[in-house]
């Protein structure tokens, strides 16, 4: 089996303890993976802080940094082909989704690279006549980064790219599922000329988890993965009142109006659920279309996804591939009897296939009259779409509101008045109106409630990275007349 290592401190090494990682179209192990424990992850935040402090890393020119981004850029677009079929062995997520995203990772490493130094502070028109007052923005120090297996070369950049242009040093802990695209990413930050310890890169359980997330030299814990591990995060923050930055899940509402062009509609769905196999956070997983139109797009929908492609995910032609675990297929199997059995009706798929691997077909609920249904209330994080229908405007922005969650929406509408009116209402972090799952380095990216809080993406996410020092200058020569009188 192939085997992997950390990369602490400028070096790659073995873990304390390995584990096999399988291959998620067979079941079976491919590779050997290092388990960091609580002294791994000590030893690499340690060498993160010293290289926070050390002239090599903060003597740097914001520049310079850039520079050093730039080139992780270009070594992440050459090698772009080796990390997805890396990430398509490792995940079960197909590779012509791994090619097309990790090649686009590469921007938002440029983004920030050029980002770098455009980082300012602001002089203070202070109300003091003798007194020249400015802000300097100045990095937090260590970062925890800490990645699931779907996506994660994206959204390790969209962590890294902006804390090392802010001059962060990072502890990068991917997940335990699937983590060799990213302890193979570690080999293009050694290329690319960072110094020892300004990323370190490690994988591990529980254990390295807690260890992280309580160290007292973490400055920033950046998380993304679900909401029941960011609460055990906030926990563990409060030992040394780390700052948080949470990247969660969501159920997120595709709203259909009657007036919409239900054919782009319909393609834009099938691709916001059943692209990644419904394994993203942005997936849009509730529908809800206007009554008048439901049987339309419903048909639409079903012809859809009873011809999307589920094959090995290392093939061009293959649309659906394997999930990632055994114990995620089952969750969703699990959701999906439960809410046949509070009233939804299954229109397609549902059933778990027979034979190797952890495939799950795409899988159509019409739960118009199982309002309590669990696929309309728990993220799924996989290719299940529920489906309900509203009369009003009012209801449908009712309905999209009637979840914990606030990550992303879509709106479908020809009415450029109703589109700022859903705009307005809809309370989620990002609003797609007639396009879905669309993505940039420059446009933030988040949400809140059980979303999350903070930014990823664009200028705000690397001021997130920088706490602010206030600079007070008496310009005036003449002594201070009274030691107790604030001036």
């Amino acid at each position: 089996m192939d085997r992997f290592q950390h990369y602490i401190d400028g070096r790659f090494e073995d873990g304390t303890a390995h584990f096999p990682s399988l291959d998620p179209a067979t079941g079976e192990p491919w590779a050997e993976m290092p388990m960091a424990g609580a002294a791994d992850v000590h030893r690499a935040v340690e060498a993160a802080h010293r290289a926070f402090l050390g002239p090599a890393w903060s003597g740097l020119t914001a520049s310079a940094r850039g520079k050093l981004l730039f080139k992780l850029a270009d070594l992440v677009q050459a090698a772009a082909p080796r990390l997805a079929a890396l990430e398509t062995r490792d995940t079960g997520k197909i590779i012509r989704e791994t090619s097309a995203q990790i090649a686009y990772v590469a921007e938002y490493y440029r983004y920030y690279a050029g980002l770098a130094d455009k980082i300012e502070g602001a002089h203070l028109p202070i109300d003091k006549p003798d007194m020249e007052v400015w802000l300097r923005r100045e990095p937090v120090g260590v970062v925890a980064a800490i990645v699931p297996w779907n996506s994660q070369l994206f959204l390790s950049a969209v962590k890294l790219g902006p804390a090392l242009a802010a001059g962060c040093t990072v502890v990068l802990k991917a997940s335990e599922d699937g983590p060799a695209p990213l302890l193979e990413f570690a080999k293009l930050v050694h290329e690319a000329g960072f110094p020892p310890g300004v990323v370190n890169v490690l994988t591990g359980g529980p254990e390295a988890g807690q260890a992280l997330t309580t160290h007292p030299k973490v400055a920033h814990i950046a998380f993304t993965g679900g909401p029941e591990t960011a609460r055990h995060i906030v926990r563990a923050s409060a030992e040394n009142l780390s700052k948080t930055s949470l990247e969660l899940g969501g159920k997120s509402p595709f709203i259909v109006f009657e007036d919409a062009d239900l054919d782009s509609a319909a393609n834009a769905q099938v691709a916001g659920i059943f692209a990644a196999t419904g394994q993203s956070c942005v997936a849009g997983s509730r529908h809800l279309v206007q009554r008048s139109v439901k049987e339309q797009m419903l048909a639409r929908l079903t012809e859809k996804a009873k011809a999307v492609a589920i094959g090995a995910p290392d093939r061009m032609e293959t649309e659906i591939g394997p999930l990632c675990t055994r114990r995620q297929r089952d969750r969703i199997q699990s959701l999906v009897d439960a809410s046949v059995a509070a009233g939804a009706r299954l229109v397609t798929g549902g059933v778990t296939p027979e034979g190797p691997g952890f495939y799950y077909p795409p899988t159509i609920l019409d739960c118009s009259e199982a309002p309590d249904a669990p696929v309309l209330r728990q993220e799924c994080f996989g290719p299940v779409l529920a489906v309900t229908a509203f009369d009003t405007e009012d209801q449908a922005l009712a309905m999209a509101n009637d979840t914990a969650y606030g990550l992303a929406s879509g709106v479908f509408t020809r009415s450029l008045t109703r589109a700022h009116r859903m705009i307005r209402g809809i309370r989620a972090g990002i609003v797609w109106v007639n396009t879905y799952r669309a993505v940039s380095p420059i446009a933030p990216f988040g949400g809140h409630g059980l979303s999350g809080h903070g930014r990823e993406g664009g200028m705000a996410a690397a001021l997130d990275y920088t706490t602010v020092k206030t600079v007070w200058l008496r310009t005036s020569d003449d002594p201070i007349p009274d030691p107790f009188v604030m001036r």
